[in-house]
């Protein structure tokens, strides 16, 4: 891929604020500010970054639980979502959803999802709709490699390939559904090859690596709008965090993670730029500067912001009404 000064310093802005934003999560998570699950995505953050700058305004994306750098990512405002997260009414999903179920409409970013593989259902319908209007989109959907498993999977792949729908799917293989490692829970752990049984153009890629994972992005894109049917990437990657912030983290050892922390995203970029003679030119600095102030203003805005009353509790709730 191409990669020019202008390029450079977007991916790293975007994987950088990302990660600072991630980071104070934790120590708002520690004093209480945030409350219920917290996933975090960082190590992940290429993946994101990678696959949201080859979509188009009109794109639907649709993510997990661990949905905060795909938001980020997306557009959505850092303010937006801290204030999701602090659980305030002026919050993306106006508080309601929280940490796992961030919605923005403006964007066509359709929330995370709580429950493993329930998007995959979701993104068939909403590209089979795309398809039958005969609207130029492409949507994607995120899943992580514990979703494989599940039987939505194998069901929505399988009609996305019958139907040829214009569908992405992105398999975020971080080599552990929540504490279960994918070698123990996968008999075939090229999960690649999985969605390839269904006839679905797939391939792997190094999702540490945000210059690959663009240009596999690019060019799924491309086929997708050029063929019509559905793509499946395999992002290779690893989170260095638990699963989330109440995961004791029994079921790995800390020299795998340091051996990860090898391949971090940010430092990567870094490498490349260095060899390109371009890092100095990136003023790195100034990227950190410029995102502490961004999530320290979102810190602040979601401080500042309001409750909902209680009066509107059942606002937004559907209710028929009582039979004549």
């Amino acid at each position: 891929m191409y990669l020019d000064l202008n390029r450079g310093r977007e991916f790293y802005k975007k994987m950088l604020l990302i990660r600072r934003f991630e980071e104070r999560c934790v120590e708002l998570y520690s004093h209480e500010k945030i409350r219920g699950f917290l996933h975090l995505y960082i190590g992940e953050e290429a993946i994101a970054v990678g696959i949201m700058q080859a979509l188009g305004a009109e794109d639907a994306v649709l993510a997990t639980y661990r949905e905060h750098g795909h938001a980020l990512a997306r557009g959505i405002s850092a303010n937006k979502v801290m204030a999701e997260l602090y659980g305030k009414a002026e919050g993306a999903s106006r508080g309601r959803g929280g940490s796992m179920h961030i919605f923005d409409a403006k964007s066509r970013f359709y929330g995370g999802s709580a429950i493993v593989g329930a998007n995959l259902p979701l993104a068939v319908g909403m590209a089979l709709s795309d398809k039958m209007m005969q609207r130029k989109r492409v949507t994607v959907c995120f899943f992580g490699d514990g979703a494989v498993a599940e039987g939505e999977f194998h069901e929505s792949i399988n009609l996305t390939a019958l139907w040829q729908l214009p569908v992405l799917f992105v398999c975020e293989n971080n080599l552990y559904g929540m504490g279960t490692a994918l070698t123990i829970s996968h008999s075939e752990t090229n999960l690649a090859r999985k969605a390839a049984a269904y006839r679905v153009h797939s391939q792997q890629v190094d999702g540490m690596d945000v210059l690959k994972v663009a240009q596999a992005a690019e060019e799924a894109v491309q086929r997708i709008h050029s063929a019509g049917g559905p793509v499946f990437l395999e992002c290779l990657s690893y989170r260095f965090r638990a699963h989330s912030m109440y995961d004791a983290e029994l079921y790995r050892e800390k020299a795998e993670v340091e051996e990860w922390k090898t391949k971090d995203p940010l430092v990567l970029l870094q490498k490349r730029l260095e060899t390109m003679g371009l890092w100095e030119e990136t003023n790195a600095q100034g990227l950190e500067d410029e995102v502490s102030q961004i999530v320290n203003e979102a810190v602040d805005f979601a401080e500042k912001g309001t409750l909902e009353p209680i009066e509107d509790l059942m606002k937004f709730v559907y209710t028929p009404k009582e039979k004549q």
